[in-house]
């Protein structure tokens, strides 16, 4: 006969199974209007705790101790979950951009519009084709 903890794990393992999946963590795709695609992109934590033990009887001498006797389990379980977005990944065309969920500070729209901007300066600079 299989101890009742084995039950107690199998069934929240179980459970947690069924809650998390890689489509938790990677969403669908959802294509917009415009031809992008859009997949949104989450985090995912998880915690387990199982604990049980067999309690021995509460009179020891009314009844003698048997190998052979079940004493009385006591045990538990439990899980939680926390899904949090990270963000949408947009591709459109050529391109593929990450679009925070949380807002951002100055700093890092900075570094974000980095790119951008040395490509607009590098573009005025750069001589018109047919002018040498």
């Amino acid at each position: 006969m299989e101890h009742p903890i084995g039950e107690l794990m199998q069934t929240a393992m179980t459970s947690i199974k069924d809650m998390v999946d890689v489509n938790t963590v990677i969403g669908e795709p959802v294509v917009a209007t415009s031809g992008a695609t859009i997949i949104p992109i989450s985090k995912v934590s998880f915690g387990y705790v199982t604990a049980g033990g067999d309690l021995p009887h509460q009179d020891k001498k009314s009844q003698p101790i048997n190998a052979q006797q079940d004493f009385p389990f006591a045990g538990g379980s439990g899980a939680g979950v926390s899904v949090q977005p990270v963000g949408f990944l947009v591709v459109s065309g050529d391109s593929v951009r990450m679009l925070p969920a949380q807002s951002l500070t100055v700093a890092d729209r900075m570094v974000e519009l980095i790119p951008g901007v040395v490509e607009d300066v590098k573009n005025l600079f750069a001589k018109p084709q047919g002018m040498m």
